[in-house]
């Protein structure tokens, strides 16, 4: 089989319905010739349905970040549908509700620490679940939303994104005497289930497309799939540790 992941071999998390990035990843990814493994979390059989809608069904491995039995079960589940693993995406993030929308002076610690553990700390979580499984030139990705400034609403999980962005390079400086590259993608606004939890998420979108110079289509994840499958690639072989901007050019726009 030819295709830029040809041979290989993938644990994509995160997939819950046709519209998210990470069932447009593996979507793409086995289109280039990749194996893929799914995770899920809580409605397994939904999970089960989706990846049933791939161009090649995809086995689904339960995975729930805050339970440490998952955690330490996960490479040995992942081996009963490969030994070995050449990437892995990290789709992964939540905030409770008064992390989003409602005043940032109000939320509660145990739900802030709720939204850094699932949302940041899990990128470490994962990392080190799955290192038995990555040699040299594996690669890793993780999905993100701009953590450098403060966007209306999104609160508590910007602070996550901001913690995200840092476990990324520590884990790109710890992990690379391995030959395994650690990077974040960050995407702009999309119609997934999580944006839907963010209060005023039309009117983002819609700023995004105005400002975005090469256009933004909130419904459309290919763009920041297809980023995804690149940097899970052979093709950045020098490069971790980065946050590569799959937004239509948003963020390299000053602010207004």
């Amino acid at each position: 089989m030819t295709g830029l992941l040809a041979g290989k071999r993938l644990l994509i998390t995160g997939v819950l319905t046709e519209a998210s990035i990470a069932f447009h990843t593996a979507k793409h990814a086995q289109e280039q010739g990749a194996d893929v493994v799914l995770t899920g979390f809580g409605r397994l059989s939904l999970v089960q349905r989706v990846a049933n809608r791939l161009p090649r069904p995809a086995p689904v491995v339960e995975l729930d970040v805050q339970d440490a039995t998952h955690l330490d079960t996960l490479a040995a589940r992942v081996r009963d549908h490969t030994d070995r693993l050449d990437g892995v995406l990290h789709a992964i993030g939540f905030a409770p509700p008064s992390c989003l929308g409602a005043p940032f002076l109000d939320s509660p610690r145990e739900d802030v620490s709720v939204a850094i553990e699932v949302s940041a700390f899990s990128f470490k979580s994962l990392v080190v679940a799955v290192k038995p499984l990555l040699g040299p030139g594996a690669a890793i990705v993780g999905l993100n939303f701009d953590g450098q400034a403060a966007w209306p609403a999104y609160n508590w999980m910007g602070v996550a994104k901001a913690a995200l962005e840092c476990v990324n390079r520590y884990l790109a400086r710890d992990l690379g005497r391995d030959g395994i590259r650690v990077n974040l993608v960050t995407a702009g606004p999309l119609r997934t289930v999580a944006a839907s939890a963010i209060p005023g998420f039309t009117g983002l979108e819609e700023g995004w497309t105005a400002r975005a110079p090469l256009g933004w289509n909130a419904a459309d994840p290919g763009p920041v799939a297809r980023t995804v499958c690149a940097v899970l690639s052979d093709w950045l072989p020098a490069t971790t540790g980065s946050l590569i901007a799959a937004d239509g050019g948003v963020l390299a726009l000053a602010p207004v």
